[in-house]
């Protein structure tokens, strides 16, 4: 946990004001922004440029990388230019003065995505995101079979949950249910779609919309070159938009939102493989989303927790319910959500 004490002797660090390029004894004012899993944000000013910044406090890796707050760093370099991610300043993943990676960036301004009204402006954000060249010394992993890996990482998070000596026994059998149903699609199929800089974690919050302004995607903590439609997947899944909200998204919305994302692109790159591969990618997202939660539902319940988000562990609970497993497989995994989407 991050004490007081540890958090400002960095913060008035000659090391992390020089860095601001500002003089010894400068003092700044933070507020907390936000605190995810497995990071904490606070708010700051520059006392010169009077801009608004972020200080992200790294404490985990999702991807188990030694530098996470590096990885971070250097992908939202190579994604700036698409005009919707945060401007970089610096990281620091040293952990010399903090025991935690620490970045900086610019704080965008924006509301959290309302999926009601917001599907175009979402669409929008991502077509300029995926339409991004990948860079020839592009810093993030790209896996070969991006849904076998997907369910690879399901794999290894379940079984954290399916050893537990307190798993709930029905939640259990659904979870090894989903995971033969999903093990039985092609996800080792390459479906020759364009390579592009993906998101993956596109929950509502990590959209700033404005009207009639800029909008953007931030949380760009787990990264990858992939397929634009894992990206659209993990939209479109009732794992991803239930998780800041009560929302999930009928077959309509679904449709509607990749017209708009199609549109958005106008010829880009080419997006005729993207209602291909959703069948793929879909299912493969469900399962995550329920797989993570069975694994993080054992690291709250452990002692050595660095950070415990109340409002997390309560959708995680109604994530690993019967009726809501139940219905991802009855709905998105063994059902036909998308045969049934408007084209």
């Amino acid at each position: 946990m991050i004490t007081l004490e540890i958090f400002q002797q960095y913060i008035y660090s000659e090391e992390f004001l020089s860095r601001l390029q500002l003089p010894a004894g400068t003092k700044l004012a933070f507020s907390l922004l936000g605190q995810g899993e497995y990071n904490v944000n606070y708010s700051f000013r520059h006392p010169v440029t009077q801009e608004q910044l972020v200080l992200r406090v790294n404490t985990g890796s999702q991807m188990h990388l030694e530098d996470q707050i590096g990885y971070e760093f250097s992908a939202l370099k190579a994604l700036f230019s698409s005009g919707r991610t945060p401007r970089p300043l610096f990281c620091d993943g040293s952990r010399r003065l903090l025991p935690y990676g620490v970045l900086v960036m610019a704080r965008l301004p924006g509301r959290a995505l309302r999926y009601e009204t917001d599907l175009c402006q979402a669409a929008e954000i991502l077509a300029d995101i995926h339409s991004l060249p990948v860079p020839a010394d592009c810093p993030l992993l790209a896996p070969g079979c991006p849904a076998q890996s997907i369910y690879e990482e399901c794999l290894a998070m379940a079984e954290q949950y399916l050893t537990w000596d307190r798993a709930e026994v029905r939640t259990a059998r659904l979870l090894e249910t989903l995971i033969q149903a999903v093990g039985r699609l092609p996800l080792a199929e390459n479906g020759g779609a364009v390579k592009c800089m993906v998101n993956t974690e596109l929950n509502s919050g990590n959209f700033l919309i404005n009207e009639g302004a800029c909008s953007y995607l931030v949380d760009w903590e787990k990264p990858l070159v992939s397929e634009a439609a894992q990206d659209a997947a993990h939209f479109l899944a009732p794992t991803t938009t239930f998780w800041k909200t009560d929302v999930m998204l009928d077959q309509e919305a679904a449709g509607y939102f990749l017209e708009c994302y199609e549109r958005a692109v106008d010829g880009r790159f080419d997006t005729r493989t993207l209602r291909e591969r959703l069948p793929l990618f879909l299912p493969v997202t469900c399962l995550r989303g329920a797989s993570w939660c069975a694994m993080a539902l054992r690291e709250y319940s452990g002692p050595d927790r660095k950070l415990v988000n109340l409002d997390t562990l309560r959708k995680i609970r109604m994530y690993l319910s019967e009726d809501f497993l139940r219905h991802i497989l009855d709905v998105y995994v063994s059902g036909d959500f998308l045969r049934g989407m408007p084209s």
